[in-house]
């Protein structure tokens, strides 16, 4: 199959061309906008608690609110505010209010603080749109009226709340955005000459995979808005770094087998097209097993991971076929030119560092699984000290931003959890009003849990039947602290609830206690469906049972060692409460799919060697030798890539940077060149059951060995396979 998509593109590359050229402006003209939601209660199903209580809560107290917007005052000189500056704080609310700001429904003026420095104005914008970019516009109007109404006064006022954070997140994002993409282009750009030495090779990729990525957005955007998809600002981000770093990958696989073609002397048209007969098989394996990880994340209950998956699947399956299609079509346009003006294209390297690694492997593979192995497992020991923070909004931005100042000065002036208090809606089951003496107990009973500061009867709605109880927690709504107390008050007012009543517990807290219980339902889901899934395409690409086994055992592994790692940098290291919810999920996923490329590259070189007629572990060794200069080179260019993500000055992307960076350079330094040869010598034959896939292929009549005249073998994609005669003999 290989075989003739490379024919029927180095036969028909102009058109090849022209149809990709084609497809991209069509898709970008008619794509659809992609919209953005930083709503964390936008992520959970409506089957939560917190939901049900959001819902009710509109319901039966239609009036009521949860501010989208706080205006935090405080005199420049940092002192109680005067009769005056109250007067100018009650000026400048009623003006607001005035100002028929698009999404404000209501301006009201907020409670002073204890100690008389602060007092707030508080908005209410439409809650169907909470989170959406509509939002943040209003929250950039509402921070510059607020700011120039108190001119001239004594007052410094800072804009705050949940619309306020998305515009800081929103802004945020198009700065890590930027050095996102100008880290990525530079590494990319700067390895590729190191590698080659030929410019037009170096910037080829980028320029190809830029017409993908523009290509893969327009089809999220349509797969957004036909399916109903939640949208997040750090998705941007991640589709950076994985178009340009998995695109780059499946580049260098395809050029590395394409110089060995010309090598062993293929006319370069020819040359191209066993390039693609060779390493197609692994590019789409390789393609695949990160495509189905990806595509696993739709049976998260998150909205995030669920618009997160589809779309890399999508960003993955476009640059796949690009790989298979537009790349050759080029490059056999260039032919051999494409490396000017270097000739170390023409020779074929010695590889002696590989060399040497490969010799240590196949002297001694036990002792090399086993130092690689403990490796492993004394990182993975720091998964042991993993905590998980849900604070979605400070995670996503610097805290310097206006909106987390807000939050902070918040913390401080008020109780730690007034800035988002947690409501207990207490409703009747009959229909029948609630019995109001029983208020005073219920709300004790509340104020008596271990970690709620305050609980009080706040108010009832107009038939009497849903009361609604105000509970302030000694925390900030996002910590462990306070979503464990949320949990204690949960148990509390159901279990105490009058008969006849039902309650509900919502407010952020109960949101992040909902979010917390949604991945872990994803850890028992999502991880192992992936798992099972890979296991399969290993299964099918190596026509083995037990080498799927241990190769996605080594791969969980590495998963464990890049958690661990992890925790104890940010965690231990520099003193993180804990690391961002989702953090795990994502890590699984791009460690598992894309450390299993580089086993797939590795494992199928050394089947390659075996069916050579040599031993598994000289088989190890050769492979190690060959197939490690690709594994090298594109696991470095990969964690490069996902390294940049730290430049964006934000928690969320500077761990997931780090993480996956970290991961891929376990996967292809450690895993791929180290655990997976070895083990693989030690199991032997074996490893091949129930088939004999390292078995010697006897050529077919009127072929060669050397010969690429039959079709594909095992493409690894590797650079410097062979060395060939001028025959095109095996060396």
């Amino acid at each position: 199959m290989f075989r003739r998509i490379g024919t029927g593109v180095v036969r028909h590359p102009v058109w090849t061309i022209v149809a990709w050229l084609i497809a991209a402006v069509a898709i970008v003209a008619t794509a659809p906008g992609l919209p953005s939601n930083s709503d964390e209660s936008s992520f959970l199903p409506k089957s939560y608690e917190s939901i049900k209580a959001a819902d009710l809560q509109v319901k039966a107290f239609p009036s009521a609110f949860t501010p989208s917007a706080i205006a935090l005052y405080q005199r420049t000189d940092g002192g109680k505010l005067t009769a005056a500056d109250k007067q100018d704080v009650a000026r400048i609310t009623t003006e607001l209010g005035k100002k028929d700001i698009d999404q404000v429904q209501k301006v009201v003026p907020g409670q002073p603080s204890k100690d008389g420095r602060y007092t707030m104005t508080l908005v209410q914008m439409d809650s169907k749109k909470a989170g959406q970019p509509v939002q943040a516009d209003a929250a950039k109007v509402l921070r510059d009226d607020v700011k120039q109404l108190a001119k001239g006064t004594d007052l410094e006022v800072k804009l705050g709340g949940s619309a306020a954070q998305a515009l800081d997140q929103q802004d945020s994002s198009k700065r890590g955005e930027a050095l996102i993409g100008i880290g990525t282009f530079l590494i990319i750009l700067v390895t590729l000459l190191i590698i080659f030495r030929a410019p037009i090779l170096a910037v080829l990729p980028l320029v190809l995979i830029g017409v993908v990525a523009s290509i893969a957005n327009g089809l999220i955007a349509y797969a957004t808005k036909l399916f109903g998809l939640q949208a997040n600002s750090s998705v941007s981000s991640i589709l950076i770094v994985v178009l340009f770093g998995v695109g780059t990958d499946y580049f260098l696989f395809l050029m590395f087998r394409y110089r060995e073609r010309l090598r062993a002397g293929d006319e370069p048209k020819q040359a191209m097209v066993n390039a693609v007969a060779r390493v197609g098989e692994a590019i789409a394996s390789a393609a695949g097993a990160v495509i189905i990880a990806f595509l696993a994340l739709v049976l998260s209950t998150l909205g995030f991971l669920k618009q997160m998956g589809p779309a890399l699947a999508i960003s993955v399956t476009v640059t796949l076929i690009a790989g298979l299609t537009l790349i050759p079509a080029v490059v056999s346009l260039i032919g051999p030119k494409v490396f000017w003006p270097s000739k170390s294209w023409q020779r074929e390297p010695e590889n002696a560092r590989f060399a040497a690694l490969g010799r240590g492997v196949q002297r001694r593979p036990a002792l090399t699984a086993a130092l690689s192995g403990l490796v492993l497992i004394a990182l993975s020991l720091g998964t042991l000290g993993y905590k998980a923070t849900f604070d979605l909004a400070s995670g996503s931005m610097p805290k310097t931003k206006e909106s987390m100042v807000v939050q902070d000065e918040m913390q401080k002036a008020y109780s730690a959890g007034a800035a988002a208090p947690t409501d207990v809606y207490l409703s009747s089951t009959d229909g029948k009003p609630l019995d109001k003496t029983e208020f005073t107990s219920y709300a004790e009973k509340l104020g008596a849990v271990d970690g709620v500061a305050s609980a009080r009867m706040s108010q009832v709605n107009q038939g009497g039947t849903t009361a609604d109880f105000t509970v302030t927690l000694k925390y900030e709504a996002s910590t462990e602290k306070a979503i464990d107390t949320v949990g204690r008050v949960r148990d509390v007012a159901h279990s105490t609830a009058p008969d006849g009543t039902e309650a509900l517990v919502g407010g952020m807290s109960s949101i992040y206690k909902d979010i917390n219980a949604a991945v872990n339902h994803d850890y028992r889901t999502v991880f192992p469906v992936a798992a099972l899934l890979i296991m399969l395409i290993l299964g099918l690409l190596l026509r083995s049972v037990v080498a799927p086994w241990y190769l996605i055992a080594s791969v969980g592994l590495g998963f464990g060692a890049t958690l661990g790692a992890t925790v104890w940098i940010f965690q231990d290291a520099q003193g993180h409460p804990g690391l961002m919810f989702m953090l795990p999920v994502i890590m699984y996923l791009f460690v598992v799919a894309i450390g299993t490329d580089y086993n797939i590259l590795m494992i199928a070189r050394l089947r390659e060697e075996a069916r050579e007629g040599r031993d598994p572990r000289e088989a190890a060794s050769m492979a190690l030798r060959h197939a490690g200069p690709t594994v090298a080179a594109a696991g470095f260019i990969l964690a490069a890539t996902f390294a940049t993500m730290m430049l964006a000055g934000n928690a969320l992307l500077t761990e997931m940077g780090f993480a996956v960076s970290f991961g891929i350079a376990v996967a292809a330094f450690v895993m791929a060149m180290f655990f997976t040869p070895s083990l693989t010598a030690l199991i032997g034959h074996a490893a091949w059951w129930p088939g004999n896939a390292d078995r010697t292929q006897e050529p077919k009549p009127g072929t060669s060995a050397g010969s690429d005249s039959s079709g594909p073998t095992s493409g690894t994609g590797d650079q410097d396979s062979v060395s060939h005669g001028p025959a095109g003999r095996r060396n």
